[in-house]
């Protein structure tokens, strides 16, 4: 099986480091429209070659598209002339609006996929081979691909150890509203807030665990986070709608020193440990 991965970062780079020694793939090629990240991309070893996109489109038996969710509506439109038997899976961390831009004509061949992993890091050089294993992948709406191609993703997803839930569109951009676009938003926030205090050094140097780990979120690079808060706008606003009132709330007992109120929120929050 030959492999194509258009985006060569710490996402589609990992991928091809793990890929490249599974005995099912004979070929990793890769491409970026950055070229000093092909080279880079070729140099550690991410992938065995680098092709275009239309020499994909010829040779790979499927092409993942691991690049910003607005760049991915763009390319699936190049990509209608690729063979029936060509699977397309895109690693976007937005569902809708890019299953909203993929041609009719190629929506068999399209497994909409968001693997949830990552790190604050991108470019080639953030790349590592276990990325993806032990992580969950979540593939949406598959009804409307072919059964070969759902098939084919789920064998590669489960040679590299990934757990894979289904569900549809909808549901994927609602949750990951919360769970992971609202905490980029947050710490975004808290980033940007820091930064504004006349003693931020300190401020940063005191920072435990906790606030170091929140910081870290918002070193995650504003070209993707952009264009996933665009695509997903209206989650990721109600989300922030949520988190405002709670915030709210909490403020509010702690100025009006209603104590034992603010220890029940507390204890009920915490039955969050109940589910996790």
């Amino acid at each position: 099986m030959k492999i194509g991965i258009i985006g060569l970062g710490l996402m589609g780079g990992s991928l091809g480091l793990a890929l490249k020694d599974e005995k099912l793939i004979s070929c990793v090629s890769g491409y970026d429209k950055d070229e000093n990240h092909s080279k880079k991309a070729l140099e550690l070893g991410l992938v065995h070659e680098i092709l275009s996109i239309d020499e994909m489109k010829k040779k790979c038996d499927i092409i993942f598209l691991a690049v910003p969710v607005e760049a991915i509506a763009s390319i699936v439109q190049n990509l209608t002339d690729i063979s029936e038997d060509t699977t397309i899976i895109d690693f976007g961390s937005t569902k809708q609006k890019i299953i909203e831009a993929v041609p009719e004509k190629i929506r068999k061949n399209f497994i909409p996929a968001h693997p949830m992993a990552g790190t604050e890091y991108s470019g080639p050089e953030a790349a590592f081979k276990s990325l993806y294993t032990g992580a969950t992948v979540i593939v949406c709406d598959f009804a409307e691909s072919a059964e070969k191609h759902v098939k084919r993703s789920v064998e590669l997803f489960s040679c590299l150890g990934m757990k894979i839930i289904f569900m549809s569109a909808k549901e994927h951009d609602h949750h990951v509203g919360l769970i992971s676009h609202l905490p980029h938003a947050i710490a975004f926030s808290l980033a940007s807030g820091i930064l504004k205090e006349e003693d931020k050094r300190h401020i940063v140097a005191l920072g435990g665990p906790t606030f170091k780990g929140m910081i870290r979120v918002a070193k995650s690079s504003p070209f993707m986070w952009s264009d996933i808060f665009k695509q997903n706008k209206n989650n990721v606003v109600a989300a922030i709608n949520m988190f405002e009132k709670e915030l709210n709330l909490c403020k509010d007992l702690i100025k009006d020193e209603r104590w034992d109120e603010l220890f029940d929120w507390m204890s009920e929050a915490r039955a969050v440990r109940e589910i996790l």
